[in-house]
């Protein structure tokens, strides 16, 4: 069994940090459903303003709030403003790599979603690996993708 990246949210803005809550991110549930994120999954963290990593649970907001409040401990890590990446993982056999289909969502300032992306795992003729990001048309997207607003 292999941990795989299973969904994601890409530059989402943290909009709170909690300190007096006892632990966990909340999130907006249409981000969490739109990625494959489950209620009470553990997900990482990384901050793209401070490098913090960590490790919490998910617990549901408001719907259509677009919120990212980093609670407990986690909020010494984020700042409201910062940006960070959600992602969950799934254990699966290296067999089935071509069955997972990760979604990726990316945001803008306001946490609203810019880009729906999906992960590809393929293999070429001669058998090896091959990677693909793909838009909401199955539009192959270059690799790096371009900097928004760059």
């Amino acid at each position: 069994m292999r941990k795989l990246v299973a969904g994601k949210l890409h530059g989402i803005y943290v909009t709170e940090a909690n300190l007096n809550y006892h632990g966990s991110i909340t999130l907006d549930p249409d981000h969490c459903e739109a990625a494959g994120i489950l209620p009470m999954e553990f997900v990482e963290i990384w901050n793209k303003n401070s490098g913090a990593r960590l490790s919490t649970y998910v617990i549901l907001g408001e719907r259509g709030s677009r919120c990212c409040i980093l609670n407990g401990a986690a909020a010494r890590t984020c700042q409201p403003g910062d940006q960070v990446i959600i992602c969950n993982s799934v254990y699966l056999d290296e067999s089935r790599i071509t069955d997972l289909k990760p979604k990726v969502l990316t945001f803008d300032e306001n946490n609203r979603i810019r880009d729906r992306l999906t992960y590809s795992v393929e293999f070429d003729q001669q058998g090896r690996y091959t990677f693909s990001i793909l838009d909401e048309d199955d539009r192959r997207q270059p690799i790096p993708l371009p900097v928004a607003g760059a």
